[in-house]
């Protein structure tokens, strides 16, 4: 069956007396991979509740939560690391008054605390235990997907292989968790984890990848489609890149990706249009089941879903094709992949005192 998997009818999350009915009838709808998640085409990444990006209101939060939910978004996605704890425990209060069968939802293990040596841990017990701690702080008894988080920095992959995956199985069959995936920024370390493990991986989830100056994920779909995968998408704006206001000062990305996404948000300011609303629109149309977006401000949250519910003008989609001509294009889908990984390194070996995003 293949990833995409459109519908316009209601899906097997509605309720009628819980939801706006018009908002779900107007969300697509994909199969995530080999699983039974058939998910909304925009999902709620729930970083931001952790107060990741700034300070955040944990009451508007709340809000958030249940007007995503409301308005068709039915996948969230969480972590531990997210403000190491907070936005899971945020989350877990918002869906005290959302009914649980509305939505699927994913937590990950393996990436937990500011502190540099104590930052990764993804060793067997810890993987158990990890899942028992995200459950209470979201107050479930099971979640339906559970991730190994950036799986690129374990010591060796041979860990994510032989332990860290044999425990969520563990996990998998206790029935904590339905399914497994793995996450990371570099695409050929996901392919090789689905190669050579004997643990069935459900999904890869990939960020930074499928938008508008880097779409070397698509290399990868025909791989994973075969394979039965389920490829979610975060970050479509590039963890910043891609907005008014640019990337933040740790952002790995080389000068040269920064300038064309910074001389790309001048221009849309000079057409009169939105960046962040390009970018996000430019993500959702490629051929991917769900592509993640995270905000803790309400405004924002139905700014996102607006891409879904209020398609591009013609001036936004004639700004759109020219960003991609003019400063996306020749960028030949540069990354940073091993940038954050050696600073890791180094500053474990005490090579270095300060991290640029690590902390």
């Amino acid at each position: 069956m293949s990833d995409i998997a459109h519908d316009k009818g209601l899906p097997a999350t509605f309720l009628k007396d819980f939801h706006n009915e018009e908002s779900v009838r107007q969300m697509t709808y994909n199969r995530l991979g080999r699983t039974d998640m058939v998910v909304s085409a925009l999902s709620y990444g729930a970083s931001a509740l952790g107060s990741v990006f700034r300070n955040t209101d944990d009451t508007e939060g709340l809000k958030v939560v249940e007007y995503v939910i409301k308005n068709g978004v039915n996948y969230i996605d969480v972590a531990p690391w997210y403000g190491h704890g907070k936005a899971e425990q945020v989350l877990g209060r918002a869906l005290q008054t959302i009914p649980r069968s509305s939505y699927f939802i994913s937590t990950k293990v393996g990436r937990y605390l500011p502190e540099i040596d104590k930052m990764f841990d993804f060793g067997a017990e810890r993987t158990i235990r990890s899942v028992d701690e995200s459950l209470a702080r979201l107050g479930l008894e099971k979640v339906d997907l559970v991730q190994v988080h950036d799986i690129e920095f374990a010591d060796n992959i041979d860990i994510i292989i032989n332990e860290t995956l044999p425990a969520l199985q563990k996990v998998k069959d206790s029935g904590k968790a339905r399914y497994i995936g793995i996450t990371g920024y570099p695409l050929n370390i996901l392919k090789e984890v689905l190669e050579r493990s004997s643990i069935q991986v459900d999904t890869v989830l990939s960020y930074c990848r499928a938008c508008m100056h880097d779409n070397s994920l698509l290399d990868f779909l025909p791989f994973f489609q075969k394979n039965g995968t389920g490829v979610i998408n975060a970050s479509p704006v590039s963890m910043g890149l891609l907005t008014e206001r640019g990337a933040p000062d740790w952002h790995p990305a080389s000068d040269d990706v920064k300038r064309s996404c910074a001389e790309a948000a001048v221009y849309c300011r000079q057409m009169g249009t939105d960046l962040s609303r390009v970018a996000l629109s430019y993500s959702l149309d490629l051929p991917l089941p769900t592509t993640l977006f995270s905000s803790a401000s309400l405004i924002n949250a139905k700014k996102n879903l607006d891409a879904i519910f209020m398609p591009l003008t013609d001036t936004e989609r004639k700004t759109k094709e020219e960003i991609m001509k003019r400063y996306m294009r020749p960028l030949k889908n540069e990354n940073w992949e091993g940038v954050e990984e050696d600073e890791y390194w180094a500053v474990m070996r005490g090579d270095k005192t300060t991290a640029t995003k690590l902390g």
